[in-house]
C-alpha cells in the first residue's frame, strides 16, 4: 500500500466526518485519507490476529518523503512540524519522516528512537531479522538498524549520508550530511516557515546548517564556515564518484 498519496480518495464517511469537523481545507481532505489509511491498516492487522500470526509478523510503515504541496494535493494538507521543507525539497521536512516497525514476538514495543537512520536501511535490516543472506556483490548504501531497534543506546550506523534528487549531477538538488552538519546544493522550497526568510540566490547555491542548533534550518552558515563548506564539498564529490563507479558496474 502506498497510502496516503494523491489522489486523496477517502470514502464518503471519512470525507463527511472531516467536513463537519471544522478543519480547514486542504487539511480536512488529507485527514480524511489518513483516517482511511488507518482503518484499512487496522483491518489488515485484524486479519493477521484472526489467523494467529500477528505476533510473528514483521510490519513496517515507512514514509518515503515529506508531505506534498503539489496541486494534486490541493497544495498541502500535511505538516512537517518544526522542520523546513516538503516533498521535492532536501530540507529536513522533505527528508525526515516517520517510520514504524512492529514484530511483537521479537522486538521492543511502545518505544521510540532518535538515532539517524534512513529508508535505505530497511533492506539489510529485514534481511538480518529474517536471517537472510545478501549476496556480497550487491552494493548497498543502507546498514542494518537491528541494534538501534533493540536499544536506544545503540549508535547510528551512519556518520555521513548523501542525497541527490535528479539524475543529472550537474543540475540535481543535493544534500550531504556529516554528523550534525548538513550542506545543501541548489536548495529549493515552495512553502517556507513563517519565521524563515526566502532563499536568496546565495542560499540556493550552497546552504550550510548545523542541525543540533538549528533544526528548522533557518540560518545559512556557509559564509561563516568556509572550511566546513570545503570539507563537505569534498565529501559530496566522494559520494558522486562512488555513484558513478557503481553505475558503471555490470
Amino acid at each position: 500500500i502506498n497510502w496516503p498519496h494523491y489522489p486523496l480518495q477517502a470514502r464518503s464517511r471519512w470525507r463527511e466526518h472531516y467536513a463537519e469537523s471544522g478543519l480547514d481545507s486542504p487539511r480536512d481532505k488529507y485527514a480524511a485519507f489518513v483516517s482511511e489509511t488507518d482503518e484499512l491498516l487496522g483491518r489488515m492487522l485484524d486479519q493477521l490476529e484472526a489467523r494467529g500470526v500477528r505476533e510473528n509478523t514483521i510490519v513496517v510503515f515507512q514514509s518515503d518523503h515529506g508531505h506534498s504541496v503539489e496541486e494534486r494535493t490541493f497544495h498541502g494538507g500535511g505538516s512537517a512540524g518544526p522542520y523546513r521543507g516538503h516533498k521535492g525539497s532536501l530540507f529536513e521536512g522533505g527528508l525526515r519522516v516517520p517510520s514504524i516497525v512492529s514484530w511483537p514476538q521479537v522486538l521492543p514495543q511502545g518505544e521510540t528512537r532518535e538515532q539517524f537512520v534512513t529508508g535505505l536501511d530497511w533492506y539489510p535490516t529485514l534481511a538480518a531479522l529474517t536471517q537472510t543472506q545478501i549476496a556480497p556483490e550487491h552494493h548497498l548504501d543502507g546498514q542494518s538498524i537491528v541494534p538501534v531497534i533493540e536499544s536506544n543506546d545503540a549508535p547510528s550506523p551512519h556518520q555521513e549520508m548523501y542525497w541527490r534528487l535528479g539524475g543529472n549531477p550537474k543540475t540535481a538538488k543535493w544534500a550531504v550530511r556529516q554528523g550534525d552538519w548538513k550542506l545543501l546544493g541548489k536548495a529549493t522550497e515552495n512553502v517556507r516557515p513563517a519565521d524563515a526568510l526566502p532563499l536568496t540566490s546565495e542560499d540556493k547555491k550552497l546552504f550550510l546548517v548545523n542541525l543540533e542548533t538549528d533544526i528548522g534550518e533557518r540560518h545559512n552558515l556557509a559564509r561563516q564556515q568556509p572550511e566546513r563548506v570545503k570539507s563537505m564539498l569534498r565529501l559530496r564529490d566522494k559520494y558522486e564518484a562512488d555513484i558513478e563507479a557503481t553505475q558503471d558496474t555490470p
